[in-house]
């Protein structure tokens, strides 16, 4: 759960979530991935979904004068329903 995070610690949050993902991908590269590492990947995207949700909440809070630290996190269902 991200809470109380400023926009840098989001962004850091994503980098590092992007760069397992990667090494996720290549270290299965030709083989594909089994069940657990086909879990850890879909664990990855949605923990990406909602890291980037959250970082639009604060931005856009940030556009209306609102206090971006009021921006939460929201369930992982709830942040894949807006994306399909």
């Amino acid at each position: 759960m991200m809470k109380n995070m400023d926009d840098k610690t989001i962004l850091d949050h994503i980098h590092a979530l992007v760069a397992e993902e990667k090494d996720l991908r290549s270290s299965h590269a030709g083989h594909g991935l089994g069940g657990d590492g086909r879990q850890r990947l879909q664990h990855l995207e949605e923990q990406l979904d909602q890291a980037w949700d959250l970082l639009r909440q604060r931005r856009a809070k940030v556009e209306i004068n609102e206090d971006p630290s009021t921006a939460q996190q929201r369930d992982v269902h709830e942040v894949e329903s807006y994306l399909n």
